[in-house]
């Protein structure tokens, strides 16, 4: 179990900033421990290093919900990349950073069901958006993804090991305020 919100565990996750703080906390919704983001003018994630490997457990399993959209229309351009939720695997470079890679399954606004470079990080970072405007606010949504065959097509190579997952809320380009939970997250067989 990477994320076990629903025992409100959160040995090994932290937060990491990029401009001011989401606030994250484990909150009761519908009487199940879910973890809560609230992102007002914020870009932080929670993230946490485990190493992965994706030839034993290639499917990531999560659940998620937002409670609002962002309004931005393309998250394709840096004024535009701000996500109501996310959550994203990363393959640690080391000391050789450009190496690092990031694969973010993204609930956007803009986009449709597609792939795309990440406006800041470039193609080190991808997006790949599963969740759109077109899906209902106030529902749930359960995911379930084959993180080695997703690596392997955004990438074009294969990764046996993934180094960390993270979730991140994040509204610091359209200086807005969103609500999103997450349920927790896990690596399968199957």
């Amino acid at each position: 179990m990477v994320g076990l919100f629903s025992k409100s565990n959160l040995d090994g996750w932290k937060e990491k900033v990029f401009f001011g703080k989401t606030a994250y906390q484990i909150t009761s919704l519908e009487n199940e421990s879910v973890m809560e983001a609230q992102s007002q003018n914020s870009a932080s994630g929670l993230f946490k290093k485990v190493r992965i490997d994706l030839k034993k457990y290639p499917y990531l399993n999560w659940r998620w919900r937002i409670e609002n959209r962002t309004g931005i229309g393309n998250e394709k351009i840096k004024s535009g990349d701000d996500y109501a939720a996310r959550v994203y695997v990363v393959i640690d470079g080391g000391i050789f950073v450009w190496r690092t890679r990031a694969l973010n399954y993204v609930w956007a606004y803009g986009a449709e069901v597609e792939t795309w470079e990440n406006a800041f990080a470039g193609k080190n970072a991808m997006m790949m958006a599963l969740r759109t405007r077109q899906d209902d606010t106030s529902t749930w949504y359960v995911e379930k993804r084959n993180v080695y065959l997703d690596l392997k097509k955004v990438f074009g190579k294969e990764f046996q090991f993934i180094d960390a997952v993270a979730i991140m809320t994040d509204t610091d380009n359209s200086r807005g305020k969103m609500t999103a939970y997450y349920g927790d997250l896990y690596f399968s067989k199957k």
